[in-house]
Parts: structure tokens; C-alpha cells; sequence
């Protein structure tokens, strides 16, 4: 378990940040640029020191205000990555990553050609930082920061300077690492898409404090995310099975909740674990018989809750069986339908709208 909370005022900011993670595992901080994010992972990291609270990791403190305790940061076995790569210039790529493995505090439970191999680094290994794009940058510095065999890695927004191909292009060898070297991570972001992938647990920041946190599903149900995320990427994210892949429609039926859905069958197995995300405006609610419609999915459930979203809408949400999902209607819908708590319906989805980048493999 990671526990982190720490409280920190700097001029007219305050910090007063708290979260419990589960390790092994994701802890995405997510929240506003200037919400205190890289501030809490660097107190985390020991980079800034915290006017009262604690830091422990598993069964070690790391900080504690109450009774002194302070480990020093290079003491602490904690990987940083940084939003730029801080690649050493005149050395090359194997020089970089063997300079960490040669400071290591610890035996190795990761060799160099085991993180050159997860990270697709050898063909990188004798090029200057100055020959790589910026993904390559970012996957060296991943991997420098791995052979520092640390108990933790930090991760401060290090796709924030790339562009979108090149966020892709490290966002599957992050996924790599979480689920085979299974090293606990906190991710910094302020982009959803990148939690969606990445997060076993979010916590949510919002000027200097904790608002919420708690596992993915939850957290993408709560309204506090909503804030944050603006009203077109709200929806439901919720996990699922591959049932079955039906080759003559090119569509694959998962299990969600009680109910099935059906996507596009690309890249999909029997028996494949996934996080589909579910956006509330690309769900339709109907409360009679369904017929004629080219709408491939409908999953029955019964209304959990109505809320006030935007401006002349309700977001409703619909229990499916052992899952949630969100659905947005506008107030003139839901008074002609008499859409009520407790009321069965069913929720419509467009097997096109869940696209391949809703889609993630757990």
C-alpha cells in the first residue's frame, strides 16, 4: 500500500493532498494544470518536504512529520520521470541506461536486457539523445529510471511534450510495465485518454485538494470527474470479457454487467479481459419494445439516478446488472418518457461508437 498524506503551503498556494494505493498497481493524479499534481509527487518523491503529514511505502516511512522520520530522496528507491527526458547529451543510449544500473542501491529484479526488451530499445542503444524523436527520449528515460531497480516509479505527465503519434507510441509499453514487471506507478495527467489506459486507482485533484479517489469504474461515475472532463467525455467505464468473436459480422460480443455489447471485433480474443469506455451522449434510452433499429446493442437495466447536467439535459444513470453506465438526455426527453428512479429501460449504443481508442486490454 502507498499512503500519501501530506499537507504543504507555498505563498498563497496550499496543498493539503491524501490518497491510499493499492500496490501493485496504477495511481493516476488527475486534475487541472496548477492543481497541485507535480507538487504532491514531488513531496512523494522527497524532492519537497511536507509541513505536516507522512509518506509511507508498503512497510517503510518515508516521511513522517510527527516524529521526524525522513528518508532521503536518493535513500527512497523511487524511479522519476519527468516530462522532458534530462537524457545525459554525450553519452549514448546504453551509456545512459547503464549509468543507472551502475547506482543502483539494490540487486537488480530487472536486468538491462530485460527493460531494453520491454521498452524496444535495441536499436536506440548507440544513438546520442540528440538522434531520437521524443518518444524514443521518453522510452530511454523509462528505462533509465527502471534500472535504478526502484520500489516505486513517479511519472510527472511524461507524454505531456509529444504529440499525439508519439503519445501512442509509449502509451502501449507503459501498459507493458504495469502489467509485467507489476511495479507500483503514480501517472500525472490532465488527460483522460491517458488514465483510461493506465489507471488501476484515480485520484482527483482540484485546487490543492483531494476531492475524490477510488478505483476507475467508480471514479468515472463521479461528478466531481465530470468537472473536470467537460461534458462531452463524460460516460461510464467499465470492465468486460470477450464471449465470443463473430467473424461473419466482424464484431465481438463482451460481457457487461448482465448484458452484451458488441464492437469491433479488431485485435480481440475469446477470453480477453477489457476497460470499455462508454460516453454518456452516444447512449440512447428507450422504455417501450425495441425493434427496427440498426442500433446492435441494448443492454436492459433500471434507473439508478437522475441528475441536472448541461445546460436543458439530465444524465441518467443505469444500472445494468453489476455495472453503471451513463446516459444523456435532454429535459424535454425525460418529462415526455416520465423517466423516474427504479423505472426499467434499456440503453442503446451504436456499436460504432465504441471506438478502438474506448477499448483497453486489462
Amino acid at each position: 500500500m502507498l499512503r500519501v498524506h501530506v499537507a504543504l503551503r507555498r505563498g498563497a498556494f496550499a496543498l493539503r493532498a491524501h490518497f491510499d494505493q493499492p500496490t501493485p498497481g496504477v495511481a493516476a493524479l488527475f486534475g487541472r494544470s496548477g492543481c497541485g499534481k507535480s507538487t504532491l509527487i514531488n513531496l512523494i518523491a522527497g524532492l519537497l518536504r511536507p509541513d505536516e503529514g507522512f509518506v509511507s511505502l508498503d512497510d517503510r516511512v518515508l516521511v513522517d512529520t510527527r516524529d521526524g522520520t525522513w528518508i532521503a530522496p536518493e535513500a527512497r528507491r523511487i524511479g522519476y520521470v519527468f516530462q522532458d527526458a534530462r537524457l545525459f547529451p554525450h553519452l549514448r543510449v546504453a551509456a545512459n541506461l547503464r549509468y543507472a544500473a551502475r547506482r543502483a542501491a539494490e540487486p537488480g529484479y530487472v536486468g538491462f536486457d530485460e527493460v531494453t526488451a520491454l521498452l524496444a530499445l535495441e536499436p536506440l542503444l548507440g544513438r546520442r539523445a540528440h538522434q531520437l524523436s521524443g518518444g524514443e527520449k521518453q522510452r530511454v528515460a523509462i528505462g533509465r529510471a527502471l534500472l535504478g531497480q526502484p520500489r516505486l516509479l513517479l511519472l510527472d505527465e511524461p507524454l505531456a511534450s509529444l504529440d499525439a503519434a508519439r503519445r501512442d507510441e509509449v502509451l502501449p509499453y507503459l501498459e507493458r510495465l504495469r502489467d509485467h514487471l507489476r511495479i507500483p506507478m503514480v501517472y500525472v495527467s490532465h488527460q483522460f485518454e491517458e488514465v483510461l489506459r493506465l489507471a488501476t486507482h484515480v485520484v482527483l485533484i482540484e485546487s490543492g485538494e483531494t476531492i475524490a479517489e477510488g478505483e476507475i469504474g467508480a471514479m468515472s461515475l463521479r461528478p466531481e470527474l465530470r468537472r473536470i472532463v467537460g461534458p462531452e467525455a463524460v460516460g461510464a467505464v467499465v470492465d468486460g470479457e470477450v464471449l465470443r468473436v463473430e467473424t461473419d459480422g466482424g464484431l465481438a460480443a463482451v460481457a457487461v454487467g448482465k448484458g452484451e455489447l458488441r464492437v469491433s471485433a479488431a485485435g480481440l480474443a475469446a477470453g480477453m479481459r477489457l476497460r470499455v469506455q462508454i460516453l454518456a451522449r452516444d447512449v440512447i434510452v428507450a422504455t417501450g419494445e425495441i425493434s427496427g433499429l440498426s442500433v446492435r446493442n441494448a443492454l436492459r437495466g433500471t434507473i439508478s439516478s437522475i441528475a441536472t447536467d448541461v445546460a436543458d439535459a439530465r444524465l441518467i444513470t443505469i444500472e445494468v446488472g453489476g455495472a453503471q453506465i451513463l446516459a444523456r438526455v435532454t429535459t424535454d426527453a425525460a418529462r415526455d418518457l416520465t423517466l423516474a428512479v427504479g423505472m426499467p429501460v434499456a440503453a442503446l449504443v451504436k456499436s460504432v461508437s465504441i471506438s478502438a481508442d474506448r477499448l483497453r486490454r486489462l
